[in-house]
């Protein structure tokens, strides 16, 4: 079985004149113990080795995508799995995007680990475009999209969620008119073929099951939501055993989301 997790760590696990979570970030990943993650907020990982000391404490591979104006997001990826590709996606994201080529059991499991836009669905959207486009230059039917999409899910009704926000954030998740809630970045993907791991894997569960954020660590700009999405082809979403958002020890504290993991029936090529 493969296990692949997402997790944003919030300002790479460190906070300025404050807290180092990255002790606790690691024991996370120890603990969980995932094949394939996907890291965003990697603030400072793109110098000092710091990319490199953290992946060697958990025992995976790097690759990293730097940023062009916000933050490095990076995929890791634990042996014996095997990597055949891996780059950033060279388009001027907010953040970064890493797309990565895993060698599986059933062909080449291709894997876009990204951070969208905070502050505009228009330019969320078109974040997604050039992700879409990236995913189609794969190498075969096993896709997956990866991160803290910053977006929200089209399928559920938001309003009342918003309407206890104050307006700076409630704004990120209106569009342009301000009386409509804006979805669209994850409604483009679910266009383009991709399942939705969390409800895939969760049909009885509560809605509130899946909220990534915020954390026992808090966060102003959070209600209760889902921002952390992993999205599969569906080659992908057919071999979903479990997909679950991780809640327990320290994970209320090392960031302010929750990672996801969700464990496919794959296993190395």
């Amino acid at each position: 079985m493969l296990r692949v997790m997402t997790w944003n760590i919030r300002t790479g696990g460190r906070d300025r004149g404050g807290l180092d979570r990255l002790d606790q970030v690691v024991q996370v990943v120890d603990e969980q113990a995932p094949d394939v993650l996907a890291l965003q907020e990697l603030r400072g990982f793109d110098r000092d080795g710091l990319m490199a000391g953290v992946a060697g404490r958990v025992g995976m591979v790097p690759h990293l995508a730097r940023s062009c104006f916000g933050q490095p997001v990076a995929v890791l990826v634990r042996r014996p799995y095997r990597v055949v590709d891996a780059r950033p996606v060279r388009r001027p994201f907010h953040h970064a995007a890493a797309r990565v080529v895993v060698a599986t059991s059933a062909g080449p499991l291709t894997v876009l680990g990204t951070h969208l836009y905070p502050y505009s669905g228009g330019r969320r959207r078109m974040e997604v475009d050039w992700l879409i486009a990236a995913m189609r230059r794969n190498q075969g039917p096993l896709s997956l999209i990866t991160g803290d999409l910053n977006s929200l899910d089209p399928t559920v009704d938001h309003t009342d969620r918003l309407a206890g926000m104050p307006t700076l954030y409630r704004r990120r998740h209106l569009r342009r008119s301000g009386d409509t809630v804006d979805t669209r970045a994850v409604a483009r993907l679910l266009a383009a073929g991709l399942v939705d791991l969390w409800p895939s894997g969760n049909a009885d569960a509560p809605e509130a099951a899946g909220y990534t954020v915020p954390t026992g660590l808090g966060g102003a700009e959070f209600a209760g939501m889902r921002l952390d999405y992993l999205l599969g082809s569906t080659a992908v979403a057919q071999r979903v055993r479990d997909c679950r958002v991780i809640r327990d020890g320290v994970a209320a504290t090392a960031s302010d989301h929750y990672p996801l993991l969700a464990t496919l029936d794959l296993s190395a090529g």
